[in-house]
């Protein structure tokens, strides 16, 4: 075969000199996986989650012959974090490096590669390097909105413009010497994603503090004008069988966290890629619980509200399974994307505002019960209801820089959302994006221009949006005295620990105080921010709570938090020198 030494700076040109050599047998390979992260509609990799990519590469290098103990898995953060690292990437005889963005957003528990960043890994990497994932849609200038989109090789010697892990496969099969782009089929994914568990042990957050992305079908029926999903085809569905036996390898491996989110539509499962199918969903999720009996999270992602309304009736069955099965604080994420007709049209977007309120009431009916109480009650809020967060609740997905979007856009979509909350309705979180223009979709020709021009007026109202319905909404959905089990502290900053549950869109937790990173604590909400909360730990020790966290429950103010701490010790909250009701967080 022929083996890349060193590639050779010529301008912006890079060549390679090449050294002729016999082939080496896939056992002896030794192979790198870099994750980048990827970002899709469908599919999310940025820590604490890890995608199915690096997974599903390395089950296929093994399937091709390379010898599980010769795969080696690093995450940006760790090289940028450990140059020694940078040795496995230069020493391997294949390099692999998977990530791409092809929707913005902000990251606390990782940051995605740049451009530069990608390059420079080719370069540093002396054997042969494969570029592969959703970056082959294209790249841009930072990983954000209003963004036009650029398909670029970024000086690799492979790139794979099909699946990546067809392309290891086929790639180590014939000797490192190339492969044809293609996609591979469910035969190969089921041996794939079952031989490639073994990667999350190598991943920094194994095995406390990460969740699996899963993958259950992938491509739209749908064709919106922005989307790079249907780029991918018609929906292809795994079994349940398939999905529940990659769940039990992962969950072997020590995995306890997953997430149903590399989907358009889970209600669409195992059916004709539009009608909900209440059995297949059945068989999946109790399959998972039967598997993963300890298990942690069990959440979903992308849920299409144009299902929900096309099939009112399998829709509320099937959205019964998942809340009798899946764990607390789950969002099924609408892609409503804009409320303004003329945008609808314009984009082939393929729900209305009045269907994806009727799928929003819906949702709420069904699955807006908490832990505790009757699920017949939901949606349950206020103050009888239990302190945990609803079962599973509707996201909004609201994106800007569409073709046709107008002053009234805006307009339209805050009174959406107004109406939602009026209703006495509650929907998990509100994500409000600007686009990024791939090529292959419509949206290509008109670029991010429109997005570049509204800049300051969405701006504007996203503020108002983040005021006059977020903070509101958000203590709807979690009341003060709502516990949060298990948040894991990431990072702290102006004198406070801030921490995340592990789920799809887990609320941002400031806890008074600098506790000591890594762990996991349970914490109850006391205050609201716009997408985040402020909790204390759970339940209150008022013999040893700092002055810091007693300020912090409502109702009680320094001087009474000095009273507190002088009169210590309590036998019994009652003794507390404050009329504050402190039930809901000292037991």
């Amino acid at each position: 075969m022929t083996r890349p030494l060193r590639r050779l700076a010529t301008g912006s040109v890079f060549s390679v000199e090449l050294e002729s050599r016999p082939m080496t047998d896939p056992a002896d390979l030794t192979v790198t996986i870099v994750d980048g992260y990827v970002d899709e509609p469908a599919h999310f990799g940025v820590p604490p989650y890890i995608s199915t990519y690096p997974r599903f590469t390395a089950g296929a290098l093994v399937d091709a012959g390379v010898s599980e103990s010769n795969v080696v898995y690093h995450t940006i953060d760790e090289l940028r974090e450990d140059r020694q690292k940078w040795r496995d990437v230069a020493d391997a005889d294949l390099m692999i490096y998977i990530g791409g963005m092809t929707v913005p957003g902000k990251y606390v528990g990782g940051t995605p590669a740049e451009p530069d960043e990608v390059r420079e890994l080719a370069w540093v990497a002396e054997g042969t390097a494969l570029m592969g994932g959703p970056i082959r849609f294209g790249v841009g200038e930072e990983n954000a909105g209003a963004q036009d989109m650029e398909r670029k090789n970024l000086d690799y010697d492979f790139v794979a413009k099909g699946d990546i892990e067809a392309a290891a496969y086929d790639l180590v099969d014939s000797g490192l010497e190339g492969f044809g782009n293609r996609m591979r089929d469910n035969e190969e994914l089921d041996r794939w994603a079952a031989k490639g568990a073994f990667v999350v042990e190598q991943h920094p957050n194994h095995p406390d503090h990460l969740i699996c992305e899963m993958e259950t079908s992938r491509g739209c029926a749908y064709r919106c004008s922005f989307c790079t999903e249907p780029l991918y085809g018609n929906p292809a569905f795994r079994t349940a069988d398939s999905v529940v036996k990659e769940v039990e390898n992962l969950y072997n491996r020590g995995a306890r966290h997953f997430r149903l989110g590399r989907q358009a539509d889970i209600l669409a499962f195992g059916g004709d890629g539009e009608a909900p199918n209440p059995d297949a969903l059945r068989r999946l999720y109790g399959g998972i619980r039967e598997v993963a009996p300890d298990l942690g999270t069990l959440h979903l992602d992308n849920v299409n509200p144009i299902t929900i309304v096309g099939w009112p009736e399998k829709s509320r069955e099937a959205l019964r399974i998942i809340a009798e099965h899946n764990t607390a604080g789950d969002t099924a994420a609408f892609g409503l994307e804009s409320a303004d007709p003329v945008v609808q049209e314009e984009n082939n977007l393929n729900v209305s505002a009045e269907e994806c309120f009727q799928a929003v009431k819906i949702v709420n009916e069904v699955a807006g019960w908490r832990p505790g109480d009757d699920p017949a009650d939901a949606p349950t809020h206020g103050p009888d209801a239990a302190d945990r967060l609803p079962k599973l609740l509707p996201g909004i997905n609201l994106l800007h820089g569409l073709k046709g979007e107008r002053e009234e856009t805006f307009e339209h979509n805050k009174q959406f959302l107004q109406r939602v909350y009026d209703e006495g309705l509650m929907v998990r979180r509100i994500n409000i994006r600007q686009v990024m223009a791939f090529d292959g979709t419509d949206m290509s020709d008109t670029g991010a221009d429109i997005a570049r021009d509204h800049k300051k007026l969405f701006q504007e109202y996203k503020q108002e949006v983040r005021e006059e319905i977020d903070r509101p909404m958000l203590r709807r959905v979690a009341p003060p005295g709502t516990v949060l089990p298990n948040v894991h502290l990431e990072y702290h900053q102006d004198g406070r620990t801030f921490g995340r549950q592990l789920g799809t869109y887990p609320l941002l937790v400031g806890i008074p105080g600098e506790l000591e990173l890594g762990q996991t604590i349970d914490a109850a909400v006391v205050d609201h921010g716009y997408r985040s909360v402020t909790g204390i730990p759970f339940p209150m020790d008022l013999n040893e709570a700092s002055m810091d966290e007693l300020t912090a429950i409502p109702g009680i103010g320094r001087s009474t938090a000095g009273d507190i701490v002088v009169n210590r010790p309590y036998e019994t909250p009652d003794e507390a020198p404050t009329k504050a009701n402190l039930s809901k967080y000292v037991r």
